[in-house]
């Protein structure tokens, strides 16, 4: 495939049939249970992962590629016919990915190659993938992706409802007994990505009322492209997604949140992603 390809991090969690689809290639990171170790996507699949975590004590690490994975995926591409690179990374905030992909940048030559702080986590990222690799599709060049993407970048949203606090608890990021008193109310915290990390964005009594906080904020946002939404094995996301379908006329992607953000956000998280006009 000739002509600007787009490379990411496997935090993207985009669908694997529409990365193959626009030609983005997924770098993995790296998933620890105790001593056992993972490639993420390649060796651990999203459902494999979750089966993982229920029968887990404790949280499982992730690590960043190596260096040479990035470079070793821009070889790969050139000698695919690639004539430049754009790479879009998960946060630098939240992840030493994106140092990895600009050391493994420095080592190859041949094309021009921009890496780019997407400032952002799972589809966030991945809807900017999306929005770059079509562009590159219709002919443009690598200054031209490169700049598309940075305007993304600040355009940006992502919202997220969490189901259940036990990551959470089992992280140690809060005690025992907050943990009893949030469940027994059935409190669903509301998380946002901002600036690169994730901020708290209130609070739902229900499951029900955070699904409704997510449509509405989706219904008041204005003018806006690439809705997505993201879900961590969760039985209502056709409910989410029909719902939202009365507020976007537009397609609506859908991705499953993998072991990167997995890890940290916990099974039954759900959110939105979308982009601002400019």
């Amino acid at each position: 495939m000739t002509g600007v390809r787009i490379v990411t991090d496997s935090s993207c969690d985009l669908p694997q049939d529409l990365a193959e689809q626009l030609g983005i290639e997924i770098v993995p990171l790296t998933i620890r249970f105790g001593t056992e170790e993972f490639i993420d996507r390649a060796q651990l699949s999203v459902e494999e992962f979750w089966k993982r975590c229920a029968a887990s004590p404790t949280l499982p690490e992730t690590a960043a590629p190596a260096p040479g994975a990035f470079e070793a995926a821009y070889q790969a591409l050139i000698e695919d016919g690639a004539t430049g690179i754009v790479t879009i990374c998960l946060s630098s905030a939240l992840s030493a990915t994106m140092q990895s992909a600009q050391l493994g940048a420095k080592a190859v030559t041949q094309v021009p190659i921009e890496v780019i702080d997407s400032r952002s986590v799972t589809m966030g990222l991945g809807m900017m993938c999306v929005a770059a690799a079509r562009a590159a599709a219709e002919g443009r060049n690598v200054t031209e992706v490169a700049d598309l993407t940075r305007s993304l970048v600040s355009r940006t949203r992502v919202w997220g409802a969490l189901d259940t606090l036990d990551n959470l608890k089992k992280g140690g990021r809060i005690g025992n007994a907050k943990a009893l008193v949030a469940s027994v109310l059935s409190i669903k915290p509301i998380i946002e990505v901002a600036d690169g990390k994730v901020e708290e964005g209130g609070r739902q009594r229900t499951r029900a009322k955070a699904l409704a906080f997510l449509v509405e904020r989706v219904r008041t946002a204005g003018s806006i492209d690439n809705l997505a939404v993201m879900h961590a094995m969760c039985s209502d996301v056709d409910h989410l997604v029909a719902e939202l379908h009365r507020v976007y006329a537009g397609e609506i992607v859908v991705g499953e949140i993998g072991a990167v953000i997995g890890s940290h956000a916990g099974t039954g998280t759900v959110g939105v992603v979308w982009q601002q006009r400019a």
